[in-house]
């Protein structure tokens, strides 16, 4: 089912409210791409965020809405570049792949590159590897706060900001509610991490999905320890997908969407 086609499933839930709605997206690679079936949600019902907290996926994700872009475009924009090209590959770096195609993407997409030219107020969390600690971002350079918080470590280099060095801000805050706890009065939030218990045994796994789903069980407590100053929290299904399954993009952002619908009116409650 296309994005087109799944707007049948919508309706309006409010369209005046006085609420300043914060918007939490979280890291997940490829399957960061159900936040865009939620944002999507969100403009059909004309719910437009105050403000956005995002972290690797969820930054970019947010960063581009915030600039002006629909969910669907969006969507396109992220299924055309692939960061995973031989020509992306490095030699001798600290890491396997650049991030020259994102920064690129954002450049074009987002000409002015500051956060005060945003149209939605937007926060972007980055890990200082120099300094073992968290870090957000809301002034300067977009597109660089942007790709510091994506670049997953050893898969792409570490990113230079200043006089620090930034890795995927996922490491240590995969679910950034902070900036936004006292600015906004209702929290929604969207986590696209879930992970699966498995009841049977595995015999193959694959290195890239053990690495994937040990991070995530290192890091859910503290996940779902903030979850709970959520006013809503949305967690698609996305265990079957990897974080770089770009061939399911399409699918991805279905389960975002219909996920975010199952909650209409829990949503209409918390805006009137």
């Amino acid at each position: 089912m296309d994005a087109t086609a799944l707007r049948t499933y919508a309706a309006p839930v409010i369209s005046n409210y006085m609420a300043k709605i914060g918007l939490v997206l979280s890291g997940g690679g490829v399957r960061g791409f159900a936040h865009l079936g939620l944002l999507q949600a969100l403009d059909e019902w004309g719910i437009k965020p105050y403000a956005i907290s995002g972290v690797s996926a969820g930054a970019i994700i947010g960063a581009l809405y915030a600039a002006g872009h629909k969910p669907e475009k969006i969507l396109a924009f992220l299924k055309a570049n692939s960061y995973f090209r031989w020509s992306n590959f490095l030699w001798n770096k600290d890491g396997f792949f650049s991030m020259s195609p994102l920064l690129e993407l954002l450049q074009e997409q987002i000409p002015r590159d500051s956060f005060k030219n945003l149209s939605t107020r937007l926060f972007i969390t980055a890990t200082d590897y120099t300094r073992n600690k968290s870090v957000t971002f809301e002034k300067g350079s977009l597109s660089r706060a942007v790709i510091a918080s994506s670049s997953v470590p050893v898969i792409f280099e570490p990113v230079e900001i200043g006089n620090g060095l930034f890795v995927d801000g996922g490491l240590l805050n995969n679910f950034p509610i902070e900036p936004l706890e006292s600015i906004c009065d209702k929290l929604i939030g969207c986590h696209t991490n879930n992970i699966q218990t498995w009841t049977e045994p595995v015999n193959r796994i694959g290195k890239a999905h053990i690495i994937d789903r040990c991070f995530h069980m290192a890091i859910a407590n503290t996940v779902y320890g903030k979850a709970k100053h959520c006013d809503l929290f949305i967690e698609p299904l996305l265990h079957p997908f990897s974080l770089f399954d770009v061939k399911n993009a399409d699918k991805i952002y279905e389960i975002g969407y219909k996920s975010a619908i199952k909650y209409k009116n829990q949503l209409g409650k918390l805006l009137t």
